[in-house]
């Protein structure tokens, strides 16, 4: 194909490319929405044709995405949140408090650079609208905005991002399939010399290893077409060849911004490391965090709501064992990497600002090259009739996705360790003034006064 003839190929995700994209399964939508409550907006501006920049006119090729963690009332019913920073030349408003004080309590927006504060002052009117404390009764609030550049496309200097387009993207937020490749935050967006912007991916862990499910979602904008790597495929050193005279751009190398959502109970020092590990599944894709590059990662859980008032001075949360978070690192992984590739393949050609056009990933060419590989160094199946058989005193081995829950269980749905027949009991070992929870909550509501039983026959709430 020429290089310079338009990619009008249907777009399909990534996963329908045949790329090997890891091992645990998918949600339902195959998205950030998979994880129950988290919702997902855009408000794409497309205006003007392609031709001269005009600053404050056209061409306009930008938007906003809002990602809502907990849509009912986020603002009261905080989420326990984290993150990481891998380069920092980009920004997220509001990120310092995240990680000071490991809470969410705002609406995540996604835009482009020159918008963050225009995003944030519609933030802030929408949520005293609806909590018309804040500032007085209430803390203040510092949205959370990330940015990536959209310059080569977008008349960024026009700041086209209004507040009617950060009220659509809250309008229409839901929690079905989410729209990706140039629509919102990422209409402008451009991944390793090819179209992107949004996508988003998600994992559901089989149930011997809790059943939780994770979700990314990325506004993506970084790296060079000879980085791409594609199921781990160098497929940019291939299409670099193809396509070396294909218009890209020669001084931005943009950004990344991911958000994590997870219905594991997890706290904040457990989220920022599922953060870092996000990092990974972007370099899977080929970045290599460059120099004006920010790869800025947030995450959180919907697991636990930390109210912001209440008639006791604690909450409880459930945690779960550092020990068991191996499994969802791998799924941030997978996760962040199925998200970029298909904010690629989904995305198509466009052009825009001095008449720059940026050509959607050749989806016929990626087809051919995951097909030549696989076919070259796939494994070979085994023989018909037959299944390979364990090396002598080997355990017998069962895929995590088919391996039914363990009759010994711990709290969270996974296996402990038994004790083998015949052993004693471990000592158990406990201070002479060691309570349960229950009594710990009766010993509270007899000192307070809260949680004395009522006529009914109930317990007073504690809010």
């Amino acid at each position: 194909m020429p290089d310079d003839r338009p990619t009008n190929e249907p777009r399909r995700r990534a996963r329908e490319m045949g790329i090997p994209l890891g091992r645990y399964k998918t949600g339902r939508w195959n998205a950030i929405t998979d994880v129950a409550g988290v919702k997902v907006g855009h408000a794409t501006i497309i205006r003007g044709a392609a031709g001269p920049l005009k600053v404050g006119k056209a061409p306009v090729r930008t938007g906003v995405t809002a990602i809502l963690p907990n849509p009912a009332n986020v603002f009261e019913e905080r989420v326990v949140g984290g993150g990481f920073i891998l380069n920092g030349a980009g920004e997220v408003s509001g990120m310092t408090q995240l990680l000071e004080w490991g809470l969410i309590e705002t609406p995540i927006f996604l835009t482009n650079t020159l918008s963050v504060g225009a995003v944030s002052d519609a933030a802030v009117k929408w949520m005293i609208d609806r909590f018309p404390g804040i500032g007085h009764e209430h803390d203040v609030i510092i949205p959370l905005v990330g940015e990536c550049d959209d310059s080569w496309l977008n008349d960024i200097a026009g700041r086209h991002v209004h507040e009617e387009h950060v009220t659509e993207a809250l309008r229409t937020a839901s929690d079905g399939p989410v729209a990706e490749g140039s629509v919102g935050g990422g209409t402008g967006m451009i991944t390793c010399d090819f179209k992107a912007g949004i996508g988003t991916a998600s994992r559901k862990l089989p149930e011997v290893l809790g059943g939780y499910t994770v979700g990314v979602l990325v506004m993506s904008n970084f790296g060079v077409m000879r980085q791409l790597r594609v199921g781990g495929l160098p497929v940019g050193e291939v299409l670099e060849a193809r396509y070396r005279s294909a218009p890209r751009r020669s001084q931005n190398y943009g950004s990344i911004i991911a958000v994590i959502a997870t219905d594991a109970p997890l706290i904040t020092h457990q989220l920022n490391r599922l953060a870092k590990r996000a990092a990974l599944g972007i370099g899977r894709v080929g970045s290599t965090a460059m120099h004006g590059s920010g790869e800025i990662v947030l995450a959180f859980s919907t697991a636990n709501k930390v109210p912001r008032e209440s008639r006791k001075m604690v909450y409880r949360v459930k945690i779960l064992l550092d020990q068991r978070l191996d499994p969802l690192y791998e799924a941030v992984i997978e996760a962040t990497e199925e998200a970029i590739l298909n904010s690629l393949c989904m995305a198509r050609d466009m052009d825009g600002a001095n008449g720059h056009v940026s050509r959607a990933l050749p989806l016929a060419d990626l087809k051919e090259l995951v097909q030549h590989w696989t076919s070259r160094h796939g494994a070979e199946p085994a023989p018909a009739g037959r299944r390979p058989q364990p090396e002598p005193g080997a355990a017998p081995r069962i895929p995590a996705a088919v391996a039914k829950p363990s009759a010994a269980r711990g709290a969270e749905g996974m296996p402990r360790p038994t004790r083998p027949a015949g052993a004693p009991p471990p000592a158990r070992i406990e201070r002479a003034d060691a309570r349960s929870d229950s009594q710990e909550a009766k010993a509270e509501g007899a000192a307070t006064g809260e949680g004395a039983p009522r006529p009914d026959g109930g317990e007073t709430p504690d809010r």
